[in-house]
């Protein structure tokens, strides 16, 4: 207003009138004043229109490769440096980097087929090519009923369900180290996604070589500041087809529910804990040289480049499925489904992910890093659950690796060979309980007469001590163990559980053919073997002569057990039941050698010698009673 030069006022000071115009200006001033708050109150629009007018204008001038889903384009929440910035302070643009359309690129070896969405930089399927699923379809790792749920491999966690879904819906710019980036690639490969807006860049890279391992990169950055994310396999196995409708699977297949376990390795101390144990959405610190989710024969396993700043999240949720797996109208109850994310404490996440096959040989060629950062961490084999007993198991292994490998071609027969070598390696074993056995047969009478001298002493009597150290005496002087019957079924039970274990885990009986038996590791469809257990047990148990065991319970044990373990083992994997039938059926036959050794026949006297003065001690006290 100093520069404003009114004419009126050079009339001021000279004349009456000057007063007069300088009121009217003054009313002129206010309506002018007035109608400004007039128009600014009632013609002008408000702030907040100006602002939806202006946010439109940007909207439909930004470049259109950018996704027009609303999930993925949020509003970020300013930081508190640009909150300092004057009113007026324009804020350059950021530049958006997305796509236009969601498309699909395939990475491929001999190995594997792994196809990514630039929706979410995942993985929509990951096919092993040398495992066939049920049907005969080359297996696809990731589950499709449970990832729809609870999400596809290698997306992003973070802490934040809304950040979450952004970077799962949102298109990623898809880059590569060859010319193209859909279609099919072949490894040596490098796959790269990258997205940015909203105050968001990420950037998540992937190597592929000709290996089952992959090599992930990530960051997510908000406002320039990382954002602590980690890579996810967050909903099991595609080798868990309880999850299919059984429409779609074999009936037989989906009557077992697989196991899942989270494995992992702290400070080179590997152990692994049951999915109904994991808790979920865990937040896990410390050394760790690899976590992974497993079920029986596959295993996505996470190996951080920097073990000592290594975040690990158990991802735990749940399905309701049918008791009757292929009845869905039975009662529901809820199965685990389990899943990890791992990430680096400093925000930046470079991981291996082992997806494959749980086979030893290869498991022991891929090592964790250290602690220290260095390539000399443990490698994968106690992903294979051969628990404490794997210094017997892993042998056992090696050996029946090498009847298939040369020579024998077929896993069901190596199991038959290896079962019958084991059971000549036992046969001095058994000769050591007969033996045992005769030499307490020949000395039970003497037993007996001690036995009826103390019969009228309580077991709290002193004087029982006198009866044990007379038994003593006479085992001593006959040359009897009184544990030799049951040291060499001593030595023999720690090989029979590794055998268990082996035959229960190991990746080779998978759709492994044998005889009428299309694969090792499911029950047998026509029960055929445990029949035939029951059968060689019930024989097996008849012509054992049995001197000192009353006939009543001779014949109760020689019913009992064959239907028990028959029972048993028909719900075991049929490879099972092929080592268990194999030895009831060379069992039967050794029973029947021994027989007619010196050692047999003796037993076999005795025994008979024993019923028949029972029978006639029995009929005696009958008649008295008539």
């Amino acid at each position: 207003m100093a520069e404003f030069r009114n004419p009126n006022l050079q009339s001021q000071g000279t004349g009456g009138s000057g007063g007069g115009d300088l009121k009217t200006m003054f009313a002129v001033m206010t309506l002018v004043i007035a109608g400004l708050f007039a128009y600014q109150l009632f013609v002008k629009p408000k702030p907040d229109a100006t602002q939806q007018q202006k946010q439109q204008q940007q909207t439909q001038t930004q470049p259109q490769s950018q996704s027009p889903s609303p999930a993925s384009t949020p509003a970020s929440t300013p930081s508190a440096k640009d909150a300092q910035k004057p009113a007026n302070s324009a804020t350059p643009s950021v530049p958006v980097i997305s796509a236009a359309t969601e498309t699909e690129t395939t990475i491929e070896n001999e190995l594997y087929r792994i196809t990514f969405t630039n929706r979410g930089g995942q993985v929509k399927h990951w096919i092993l090519k040398k495992y066939k699923d049920s049907v005969g379809k080359p297996l696809d790792l990731v589950q499709p009923n449970t990832s729809e749920k609870f999400g596809y491999p290698l997306s992003l966690f973070t802490y934040e369900p809304a950040l979450n879904t952004q970077l799962t819906q949102s298109l990623y710019q898809v880059t590569s180290s060859s010319s193209t980036t859909t279609g099919t690639l072949f490894a040596p490969q490098t796959l790269t996604f990258h997205y940015q807006g909203n105050g968001l860049d990420v950037v998540k890279t992937i190597h592929f070589d000709s290996s089952y391992v992959v090599t992930i990169e990530a960051e997510v950055k908000r406002n320039g500041q990382l954002v602590r994310s980690l890579v996810q396999w967050p909903a099991g196995f595609g080798d868990q087809e309880e999850f299919i409708p059984p429409s779609v699977r074999p009936a037989h297949k989906g009557q077992t529910l697989t196991t899942s376990v989270f494995a992992w390795s702290v400070d080179d101390k590997q152990d692994y804990e049951a999915a109904g144990k994991v808790s979920g959405n865990a937040t896990l610190e410390g050394d760790y040289e690899y976590a992974a989710a497993s079920d029986l024969y596959f295993t996505a396993a996470f190996l951080p480049d920097a073990p000592n700043r290594a975040t690990i999240v158990t991802l735990h949720n749940a399905i309701d499925l049918p008791v009757d797996l292929n009845d869905t109208t039975s009662r529901k109850h809820p199965v685990d489904v389990l899943g990890l994310a791992v990430g680096d404490t400093s925000g930046y996440t470079r991981v291996r992910l082992y997806a494959g096959p749980k086979e030893m040989g290869i498991l022991d060629s891929i090592h964790a890093h250290s602690a220290d950062g260095g390539p000399n961490g443990p490698n994968l084999r106690s992903l294979i659950e051969f628990g404490y007993l794997k210094y017997i198991a892993e042998p056992l292994y090696f050996a029946l690796r090498f009847l298939y490998v040369h020579g024998i071609s077929n896993w069901g027969w190596a199991i038959v060979i290896i079962t019958l070598l084991f059971n000549l390696l036992m046969l001095p074993t058994r000769f050591m309980m007969m033996r045992s056995s005769l030499k307490m047969a020949r000395i039970q009478p003497k037993v007996n007469a001690i036995k009826a001298r103390y019969a009228h002493l309580k077991t709290t009597d002193p004087r029982k001590a006198e009866m044990n150290s007379e038994m003593m005496a006479l085992y001593k002087t006959e040359g009897v163990n009184m544990y030799g019957g049951c040291l060499p079924m001593i030595i023999q039970m720690p090989l029979l559980f590794a055998l268990y274990r082996l035959l229960a885990n190991v990746i080779e009986l998978r759709q492994a053919h044998w005889a009428w038996i299309s694969d090792l590791s499911v029950v047998d469809p026509l029960y055929i073997l445990p029949a035939v257990i029951i059968i060689c047990m019930f024989v097996t148990q008849l012509i054992t002569p049995a001197p000192g065991m009353d006939p009543s319970q001779r014949r109760m044990m020689a019913f009992m057990m064959p239907v028990v373990m028959g029972f048993t083992l028909s719900h075991f994997p049929s490879g099972l039941a092929v080592y268990w039938a194999t030895g009831n059926v060379m069992n039967l036959a050794i029973q029947l050698g021994i027989n007619q050794s010196s050692i047999g026949r003796e037993l076999r006297e005795l025994a008979a010698k024993r019923a028949a003065k029972k029978v006639g001690a029995g009929s005696k006290t009958i008649q008295g009673k008539k």
